[in-house]
């Protein structure tokens, strides 16, 4: 039984079952027509000796059988009713069960075999019993004196057990045809039910297909990805640890129902492509504190010359701490131009100092050098004097002069302390800078002057940060869709559209603030983050 698959050990078994049912069935129905044969025997012979009994020939023979005897008037008449009624005997006796008529004349005479003492008593009264001709089916009656109700004598009627066998023999074609087609029709649906079983299960056997979800589940757990399959109905029927872990859901429970994707708290684009089940390969959704990967491809399975879809598969990678590393190398890199912009700007105007005083301009070169120094601490000065932020201000410096190479102004102003407020380096980096790149990309696609301004202070219990630049600005129509995943203004050949204000607005509900764009002359985007006191109170994350 091990080699055999699960279709054909389930066809076997079947197969026993249609058989085991075919004998049942073959003997209750065997059975049923020899209780009818014999209570259709009982019924006529009922009937047979009820009408001899009243009979006024037989009644009046056995009112005289104490003068003479009724045998030579009884005996004829008792074989041509046995005859024409179809019965095998009919004797009647005595009171004293002493019989007048037999089939057998040697009989005639002797003493009735059978029960006597219902009919005695003036009840018929049917048994089967054996007598003289074998076991047979039998019914006695009294015969009663029409006057006061003396019983006169008996009447048996009978049919013997041979003879309803061969009407029972008769039938039995008719019950064996009714088996074989239960027989045959039973083993068909096995057949059949095989077939598909065979075709679900790829003709594996119960040990193998018990092996195959152990492995699933092993497989299905220890994958470093998520791995969802949605049901054709939206139903999240499979996940494993990490899918639950990506999208914030509980550990999923082998008793608990599938839930429905309606009830699941996802991002709606996330929502939308599980939901539709179409293909996608490296597809980019943010959820609350998470930036996701997604590929999802259709599962399906043959159902004839179609397939049948079962619904979806999808895996899920988290893209969150490369995000944030790729933010922060965007950053130094940034930083790094800067510095490789300043180190040959720098070189030039040395080369400019130094022919000045070989020219033994000393005054000249003087003023010069300090015109540069001043200008080139101005924005620095302002950042990490007045803000104790380092990173802000490496950062914004960094920005300054990449406008500067685009020919955009960069003004910055800073007040308050961001590192008492709470507000972490890589959430600066990603909301100021995601900021300053969309403000100084929109100056730079303007006529002049091209200008983009930071303004960061402290305001109540929340910090704001402010980013206006000299662009076209945004339409109100965009100002809710341009916050959104996917959606960008910039040209279809920029790369990483659409993805920097989604970050920014990911970090700022992650820190409990709000996003907003404004302005009628170039955009306005102001972030109000509450501080860390107000997070904190609030049951906020820090």
């Amino acid at each position: 039984m091990r080699q055999l698959s699960l279709a054909r050990r389930l066809f076997l078994l079947l197969v026993l079952a249609v058989v085991l049912f075919t004998a049942f069935i073959g003997t209750a129905f065997f059975l049923d027509a020899r209780d009818q044969l014999r209570q259709a025997a009982g019924e006529r012979t009922l009937s047979v000796a009820e009408a001899i009994a009243d009979s006024p020939a037989v009644v009046q023979a056995a009112r005289g059988a104490a003068t003479a005897s009724p045998t030579p008037t009884l005996q004829p008449y008792a074989s041509k009713v046995s005859a024409d009624a179809g019965l095998d005997f009919i004797t009647i006796m005595s009171p004293q069960a002493v019989r007048w008529t037999h089939p057998n004349p040697a009989e005639i005479g002797g003493t009735y075999i059978g029960s006597t003492a219902q009919a005695l008593a003036g009840q018929p009264f049917t048994e089967t019993y054996t007598g003289t001709l074998g076991p047979s089916v039998r019914t006695i009656v009294p015969i009663k004196d029409p006057g006061d109700g003396k019983v006169l004598g008996m009447v048996a009627a009978g049919v013997t057990v041979t003879t309803l066998d061969v009407a029972l023999a008769s039938r039995l074609p008719a019950v064996v045809v009714v088996g074989l087609l239960v027989l045959l029709l039973g083993s068909l649906g096995a057949a059949i039910l095989e077939r598909r079983l065979a075709a679900a299960t790829h003709g594996y056997g119960l040990e193998q297909l018990s092996q195959l979800f152990a492995y699933y589940e092993s497989v299905l757990h220890s994958v470093r990805e998520g791995v969802v399959m949605v049901d054709p109905r939206g139903r999240l029927v499979i996940r494993n640890d990490q899918a639950s872990e990506l999208l914030g859901l509980p550990p999923e429970k082998a008793a608990s129902p599938a839930p429905l994707l309606d009830d699941v708290d996802l991002p709606t684009s996330l929502r939308d492509l599980l939901a539709s089940g179409r293909t996608a390969h490296d597809e980019i959704h943010l959820t609350r504190d998470r930036v996701l990967v997604v590929n999802q491809e259709p599962a399906s399975t043959p159902a004839g010359r179609r397939t049948r879809r079962l619904g979806s598969v999808a895996t899920l990678r988290d893209r969150t701490e490369i995000e944030a590393m790729g933010t922060e190398l965007e950053t130094m890199r940034t930083l790094s131009d800067a510095l490789r912009s300043q180190t040959h700007e720098h070189a030039n105007r040395l080369h400019t100092i130094v022919s000045l005083l070989e020219l033994g301009r000393t005054e000249e070169a003087r003023e010069f050098a300090t015109e540069d120094l001043a200008l080139s601490q101005s924005i620095a000065n302002e950042l990490v004097v007045s803000v104790e932020e380092p990173v802000l201000a490496a950062l914004v410096m960094g920005k300054a002069a990449q406008a500067h190479e685009r020919g955009v102004r960069l003004d910055a102003e800073a007040a308050g302390d961001l590192a008492a407020a709470g507000l972490e380096a890589k959430h600066v980096v990603t909301i100021v800078g995601n900021l300053l790149d969309n403000a100084i990309d929109a100056a730079a696609a303007a006529p002049p002057p091209r200008w983009a301004s930071l303004e960061i202070q402290e305001e109540g219990e929340n910090v704001l940060i402010e980013v206006s630049d000299s662009g076209p600005g945004v339409p109100v129509a965009e100002r809710d869709r341009i916050l959104h995943f996917g959606y960008s203004t910039k040209p279809q050949s920029a790369t990483g559209r659409g993805l920097g204000l989604a970050l920014v607005r990911r970090s700022v509900e992650a820190l409990g603030g709000t996003l907003t764009v404004s302005g009628t002359r170039g955009a306005v985007f102001t972030v109000a983050i509450p501080s860390r006191n107000t997070r904190e109170n609030s049951g906020g994350r820090v």
